[in-house]
């Protein structure tokens, strides 16, 4: 487990996103941060990268999105975890790609993590109208 704290201004924001996926190109992202912290700003950058041009937006009330062949999208924030799960949506982070899960948690975490699922987290802090804090660690 490998964990690194980036700071990063918008226009920083690609060149961030290149260098995490050249570590880290398949399983499970974790996205945590407060509202408007930049997590779906983030996979938008991800995505334009790896060439998709669908418009990316919160999955907010439709729980998952999906972008191109393999990048998924998924907003736990409003039904919660035990929600996600009753869904069946672990077996869908089971699919090749890249999957970002807004709001995920600990508990999340554990539960990857005992099924074996490579996994990143991603916590996002807000410190100008510019720049954000990213901590990452890589599982």
């Amino acid at each position: 487990m490998t964990e690194k704290i980036y700071i990063v201004g918008l226009s920083e924001l690609k060149s961030f996103a290149s260098e995490f996926l050249d570590n880290f190109s398949a399983g499970v992202v974790i996205l945590k941060g407060d509202l408007a912290a930049g997590k779906t700003t983030f996979v938008k950058t991800v995505a334009k990268l790896k060439e998709i041009t669908d418009d990316v937006t919160s999955p907010t009330f439709s729980l998952q999105q999906c972008y191109g062949d393999d990048i998924y999208h998924y907003d736990i924030y409003n039904k919660g975890l035990e929600h996600f799960i009753s869904l069946g949506m672990l077996e869908e982070l089971e699919q090749d790609g890249l999957h970002f899960v807004e709001w995920g948690n600990d508990e999340l975490e554990k539960i990857l993590d005992a099924a074996g699922f490579d996994m990143a987290v991603i916590e996002i802090e807000k410190i100008s109208d510019d720049k954000r804090e990213y901590k990452v660690c890589i599982h």
